[in-house]
């Protein structure tokens, strides 16, 4: 489901004058309007920073970007993955606002505690619609990491599913999980 051009630039209006007030909160636009987000909890920034650091180590021609916006205005979506990785080659061609989710290669949630739906059902059908090719889900809820493949525009046509502890391979990467805290 799509939001027409005028109501997401209005909510884009809304989402950034949201984002400069001084608790800085996380503001998204997914297919029900605007989503706000609460700040990540230590085993949550933890891993995205495992996480981003280990793409990091194995493709140094790409960059892993935390927390930034990626904006798709004519499917009506603004979000904020906890990782996004894109070509470095690509990072000065991208619009100042947000990124564009077609130069991104892969994206990496980690689940929250709070609302898990987000990044199971949420995200998959919005990453999906974005043309994203490689979305990787990382629940310390459950301790277990997914790797979604082949987008067609509402879902995954490939999904695997890995328990902690165990190598991950997503797209060109290698992920060990087996340094990744679980929620209590």
């Amino acid at each position: 489901m799509s939001i027409d051009p005028a109501t997401f630039a209005r909510l884009r209006e809304i989402a950034d004058e949201l984002s400069a007030l001084p608790a800085k909160p996380r503001v998204e636009i997914g297919p029900q309007g605007l989503v706000m987000m609460t700040s990540p909890t230590t085993p949550h920034g933890f891993t995205a920073m495992n996480l981003a650091r280990q793409v990091m180590a194995q493709t140094p021609d790409m960059y892993a970007l935390m927390d930034t916006d990626m904006q798709d205005a004519v499917l009506g979506r603004l979000r904020v993955p906890d990782v996004m990785v894109l070509p470095e080659d690509l990072i000065e061609e991208q619009p100042e606002e947000a990124v564009d989710p077609r130069a991104v290669a892969l994206v990496i949630e980690v689940v929250s505690r709070s609302n898990p739906e987000n990044d199971h059902r949420d995200r998959i059908a919005d990453y999906s619609a974005m043309g994203i090719p490689l979305y990787l889900i990382v629940d310390p809820g459950r301790g277990t990491a997914q790797v979604l493949e082949e987008p067609d525009g509402a879902t995954y046509r490939k999904i695997r599913t890995f328990d902690y502890g165990q190598e991950v391979p997503v797209g060109r990467w290698l992920i060990d999980t087996g340094r990744f805290p679980r929620y209590r």
